[in-house]
């Protein structure tokens, strides 16, 4: 069993039933997800003891977010309650040639305002062998990126590995920060970096030639960087997608079989289930069974409603 630390908001989703639109439905299906956290339940459920580090409203809502994290595996020893609100955001799932939509209410929230400052590292990190992050929280708020930073200078004191899904989102940098001034740091301290050109080119503000020459970037100027890992996907229709995966050093190069997934059931929290895959993999496999773990892990979640993959080892493998 190894400790992992996984940090990030978890928001309430909210989703007309089945593939009916906003215009459609008259009720919600309610579930609690977020990146880091989906990550974390994941890899709670192959039998790692994982602790999440987030915030949430000290009320019914918050309390209820906090359960579902135990109900997933997750121990939540480490998470914080304060007065405010949930962030929340609405699904409503694609079919077809109908793309799914995405809206997002999470301006102001606990997690938005919360910065680490009363958590007690040396218990956070006592024991852990792995620091999950995502580029999701220090885009959020000024808040976000401090605790994500802390996080992580804490973590790497320790010598604890740390990954990152860069996951580079343009909506979500409101706070007055653009991603150069605030991602560079906290790439410098990660080891795995999942991330494609895009994600390279917006936290470095580099506007990269192909996915070869950001390779070549991040591992002559990041030396605590030891992978980068990438998915290519292909939307075919919502419905139907082909998915690889790719695990690079600065040495060699692992690819994953090709995917194809048809019939998809919910697209949310693929890339979580892949990035909990890689850890896991990392943690125990060579890297090109780590990176067939990652994919196998990913393409499952496509047949799983709602934002946590929650299956066996072996229907993985």
């Amino acid at each position: 069993m190894k400790k992992i630390v996984t940090l990030g908001e978890v928001m309430l989703r909210l989703s007309p039933p089945g593939n009916n639109r906003f215009f459609q439905t008259n009720s919600y299906d309610v579930e609690f997800g977020g990146s880091e956290a989906n990550v974390g339940a994941a890899l709670a459920f192959w039998g790692n003891e994982v602790y999440h580090l987030t915030a949430f409203p000290d009320q019914e809502i918050g309390w209820a977010a906090s359960a579902r994290l135990r109900r997933n595996g997750i121990k939540t020893d480490f998470v914080k309650y304060y007065p405010g609100r949930i962030g929340i955001y609405f699904l409503e799932q694609g079919a077809m040639q109908r793309s799914s939509q995405v809206i997002y209410d999470r301006s102001d929230s606990v997690f938005a305002n919360f910065d680490g400052t009363d958590l007690n590292w040396d218990k956070v990190f006592e024991g852990a062998e792995w620091l999950h992050w995502s580029g999701i929280s220090p885009a959020i708020s000024q808040e976000s990126a401090n605790l994500t930073l802390k996080a992580l200078q804490e973590a790497s004191a320790r010598g604890i590995r740390i990954s990152g899904d860069l996951n580079y989102r343009s909506n979500l940098w409101q706070f007055g920060k653009k991603p150069h001034q605030v991602m560079p740091e906290l790439m410098a301290l990660t080891q795995v970096m999942i991330a494609g050109k895009r994600d390279f080119s917006a936290c470095l503000n580099i506007e990269f030639e192909d996915f070869d020459h950001a390779k070549v970037y991040m591992f002559t100027n990041f030396p605590n960087l030891k992978y980068i890992s990438k998915t290519e996907r292909t939307s075919i229709s919502s419905s139907h997608n082909t998915l690889i995966g790719d695990l690079i050093s600065s040495e060699n190069w692992f690819t994953s079989k090709t995917y194809d997934l048809t019939h998809i059931v919910d697209r949310v929290g693929t890339g979580d289930a892949y990035a909990g895959g890689l850890i896991q993999g990392l943690l125990h496999l060579q890297p090109q069974e780590a990176i067939d773990f990652a994919v196998a892990a990913g393409a499952i979640k496509h047949s799983v409603q709602g934002d946590v993959l929650l299956c066996s080892m072996s229907e993985i493998h």
